[in-house]
């Protein structure tokens, strides 16, 4: 069965160049890719500088992808807060949110949210972990040791299809190391997704382990994602079943 996933650092529906407000226009960056499930950070809810909307539900809205998960982290002067989220077109059936706030640093967290993906009359659990890691280098090693030790992920069987995405914050392309000796599988370098306008770092990334397979990954070049944000979103094609393991 395929899957498209897409990991978007949405900043708040605020363009990266112009500064406006425009959650249509965020959107279309990511309805252009035509994704099964979204991962999303920078997600607004009830902050002045967005109209007090509750993103998540406002994009749930508009994608159409009506399965959604959001927990905010960080607070916003003024009321309201940010946090990730998670869209699907396929139900979700648990969420929890792990805490990878290290001290005197920004919150941070991973929201993971178990899938029930149907396909041909039978359904495949599928794990997403969506995380924003920190800005530091050691800061993002103790986040990413953090999440390979925390429930839920400790638990769940070698095979179990799991994507983990974000932004990152990979600057010099490192993080894979901590991630290969736990399984999992991904690019040594991912697309350069920042900034939107013109890409120079790969901050975002994705990685799979377990019966799942990626067979493209690559950065949104459409006319949207270049504006619609301070990242493009990161998309990949992938494949779920044992063999794709």
């Amino acid at each position: 069965m395929k899957l498209r996933v897409v990991t978007y650092n949405i900043h708040k529906c605020i363009g990266g160049l112009d500064r406006r407000y425009d959650p249509q226009r965020t959107a279309e960056a990511l309805a252009t890719l035509e994704p099964d499930v979204v991962l999303l950070q920078e997600v607004d809810d009830g902050a002045k500088r967005s109209n007090g909307d509750r993103q998540v539900d406002r994009l749930a809205e508009l994608t159409g992808l009506s399965h959604r998960t959001w927990f905010g982290n960080v607070s916003v002067r003024g009321g309201g807060e940010y946090g990730n989220a998670v869209l699907s077109r396929y139900p979700i059936v648990e969420t929890s949110n792990v805490d990878l706030t290290v001290p005197l640093k920004k919150r941070r967290s991973v929201l993971h949210a178990e899938l029930r993906v149907r396909h041909d009359e039978v359904d495949r659990t599928v794990h997403v972990f969506n995380m924003h890691l920190g800005l530091a280098q050691y800061e993002r090693k103790i986040q990413l040791r953090r999440f390979l030790d925390c429930h839920p992920f400790a638990r769940l069987h070698h095979e179990t299809p799991i994507i983990v995405g974000g932004d990152l914050n990979d600057v010099y392309g490192r993080l894979w190391r901590l991630l290969t000796p736990a399984g999992f599988r991904g690019p040594d370098r991912s697309p350069r997704t920042f900034p939107a306008w013109a890409p120079l770092r790969a901050l975002d990334g994705l990685y799979v382990r377990g019966a799942v397979a990626v067979t493209e990954l690559a950065r949104a070049e459409h006319a949207a994602a270049r504006r619609a944000s301070d990242h493009r979103p990161l998309w990949a094609d992938l494949v779920l079943g044992a063999s794709a393991g």
